[in-house]
């Protein structure tokens, strides 16, 4: 655990709005991603590229800070939970400005969203488990200003009946504290590189998550294929293996075919990227 630069609201959410769009930026050149945009190319999409991705985590960064702002040292109360609901829309739409109407990070800013303001909330600085237990909090409280059209993930999430995005957050972000972060430090400390170790969380999440990213373009085929694919990357012995790499290519080429593309688990693997910094004192800056 480590402390701000400046422990107060105008400080502390400067630099907390900086982290949150560096780890997008680190998701999103993190490569190779199966079926997601990186430094290689746009992935499973014809409408994204990696240009218009960092381009959005920019824009992203002044909802980030106005988030850290008002939730600093407040407890979860439902006005605090309206007010970082407006914010995020507001979030949306200068996302939405900024990529010619393209949804890049819709779910990362409710899952970074609710991180960033629970860091702030105690006071910038806290343990893993205890930030996602406070966003969690925030998540279960009601917004009622919040639109009632179903997203195309709500619309994944009726028609599987399958947990989502929402859920991932009121549950404490589970698929980030049990899976990706223990991951992640595990294969630092097996000796893989940076990059090696975070395509192992992702790996991780994909093992098990219900990404209703895939579920909309690929149905419960895609599912099962990210799942198993992810798996066998991790059973060959991770990406530092060359037997890994081999499973990995062989996913990539796979959620290709399917047209699926994870986005899902690239927003939950910017949120571990975003609670790894939190409390690992070396990558804090």
């Amino acid at each position: 655990m480590k402390l701000l630069p400046r422990i107060d609201a105008e400080g502390g959410a400067e630099w907390l709005a900086r982290i949150a769009t560096l780890c997008l930026i680190d998701e999103a050149r993190l490569s190779p991603k199966p079926g997601l945009v990186d430094s290689r190319g746009n992935g499973a999409h014809h409408d994204l590229t990696l240009e218009l991705m960092e381009r959005s985590a920019h824009s992203l960064t002044p909802t980030f800070q106005a988030l850290a702002q008002q939730s600093w040292r407040r407890p979860a109360d439902v006005a605090l939970r309206q007010t970082i609901g407006r914010l995020g829309r507001e979030g949306e739409q200068q996302m939405m400005a900024a990529t010619g109407g393209v949804n890049t990070h819709r779910g990362a800013i409710w899952a970074l969203g609710l991180l960033v303001s629970a860091v702030a909330m105690l006071g910038g600085s806290a343990p893993a488990q205890a930030i996602a237990a406070t966003a969690a909090k925030l998540a279960q409280l009601p917004d009622d200003a919040a639109p009632k059209l179903f997203s195309k993930g709500l619309r994944a999430t009726h028609r599987y009946r399958v947990p989502g995005a929402r859920e991932e957050a009121q549950q404490g972000f589970p698929h980030i504290i049990k899976l990706a972060l223990p991951q992640l430090q595990h294969s630092r400390q097996r000796g893989s590189n940076e990059a090696q170790a975070r395509l192992d969380a992702l790996m991780a999440i994909m093992t098990s998550l219900s990404d209703t990213c895939v579920l909309s373009r690929a149905g419960l085929e895609g599912l099962d294929a990210m799942r198993q694919g992810a798996s066998a990357v991790l059973q060959a012995g991770g990406v530092a293996s060359k037997a890994g790499q081999q499973a990995l290519a062989e996913l990539d080429a796979r959620m290709l075919a399917l047209n699926a593309s994870p986005g899902g688990a690239a927003d939950l693997l910017a949120a571990t990227l975003f609670l790894d910094r939190m409390t690992t004192p070396y990558l804090a800056n």
